[in-house]
């Protein structure tokens, strides 16, 4: 999954608005704002990857393999 699709960056910049606001409120530098905003992406494609894996119906089973060869190992000719 792209850490650049639509999904992500939208959840990746709702987590970096708190981070966002702290730095114009004066409370983080811009560096600390800096250094935290790849952590808000790597964050919301966390969630993004935990929510698809959640929402993903299991795979329904397949057709049970049929055995090419009489059962076991064992010669099924007779002896003389």
């Amino acid at each position: 999954m792209s850490p650049l699709r639509w999904d992500v960056l939208a959840v990746g910049f709702v987590l970096a608005l708190p981070v966002l606001a702290l730095g114009l409120r004066g409370d983080f530098s811009a560096d600390e704002v800096a250094v935290r905003l790849p952590w808000c992406l790597l964050a919301g494609w966390g969630a993004v990857a935990l929510l698809r894996f959640a929402a993903t119906p299991p795979q329904p089973p397949g057709p049970e393999p049929t055995p090419s060869s009489p059962a076991g190992d064992q010669d099924v000719s007779p002896t003389p």
